[in-house]
């Protein structure tokens, strides 16, 4: 009788779930750049955005290709405790229900929320040094950080701003992590079964084709949080002390009543292109 192979170790769990994460992160960072440097746009100029192509076209064109890998130490270092931490965490929040209850729909959306939402709590540090790095240029000269690196921004942000600068945005954050968490978990195996039934093949085609629609799914669902999170983490007090937005409901209000509705879907195409 054949023996069931063992459980893989959380050691190996927690360390394939990062590396997974900073290879695919390397791949995707010049749509996070791109999504980011347009989601903000309306903070520092008014009238129509522009394309996404229309806009890459002309960030490439002014600042050379490299600047779409612009924070990439800090999006590898985000990584490398959200991925690791998101899929870790899954699993071993997965593995230990099932002592309890039978794993299903139910108790993989739960622990998809869960650990999406510790994850992002716990890398927000990271994704606050990435907003910041990724958005710098589209800054006048004079207001520029000009952060050197994720380790250069840590420091300077703990020495002006204060440690609780880095959870600056932790709330649409972690709302963004959960509602990803609850649409991957709820769609993707549909995808893959549908795309089956379909006939796309087993394996690559039937996975891209499921990622992708999934993808589509989840980021049309947690655009809004994203762009809310992305002002929450980049602003900086004004004149008098106070900071523009200050919680989820408060920012997503103002952003509707100043901007309209469609300006959370700024930069949506290099938004999908990342998550996709």
């Amino acid at each position: 009788m054949a023996q069931e192979p063992q459980p893989l170790s959380k050691l190996v769990t927690f360390s394939t779930a990062g590396l997974g994460g900073v290879l695919g992160w390397i791949c995707v960072h010049p749509f996070n750049t791109l999504a980011i440097r347009m989601n903000l746009l309306k903070m520092s100029r008014d009238g129509p955005s522009p394309s996404f192509f229309t806009f890459t076209k002309q960030v490439v064109a002014e600042e050379g290709v490299l600047t779409l890998y612009s924070g990439l130490s800090a999006g590898i270092t985000r990584q490398i405790f959200y991925a690791t931490s998101r899929f870790g965490l899954f699993e071993v929040f997965r593995d230990t229900m099932a002592k309890y209850r039978e794993t299903d729909l139910v108790s993989r959306l739960a622990t998809g929320c869960l650990s999406g939402a510790a994850a992002a709590f716990i890398s927000c540090p990271a994704e606050v040094s990435l907003v910041r790095i990724s958005n710098d240029k589209a800054l006048p000269v004079e207001s520029r950080r000009n952060y050197k690196s994720v380790f250069d921004a840590a420091v300077r942000i703990a020495k002006t701003e204060g440690i609780a600068t880095f959870w600056r945005g932790s709330a649409p954050f972690v709302n963004r992590a959960m509602l990803v968490g609850a649409t991957q978990v709820g769609t993707y195996d549909q995808f893959k079964e549908m795309y089956a039934n379909a006939g796309v093949p087993k394996g690559i085609p039937n996975v891209f084709c499921a990622s992708m629609t999934a993808g589509l799914i989840y980021s049309l669902i947690t655009m809004p949080f994203e762009a809310v999170k992305n002002r929450m983490a980049f602003q900086t007090p004004g004149p008098n002390g106070e900071l523009m937005y200050k919680t989820t409901l408060q920012s997503m209000k103002r952003i509707i009543q100043t901007e309209g509705f469609l300006s959370f879907y700024s930069g949506y195409l290099a938004y999908y292109g990342r998550c996709g």
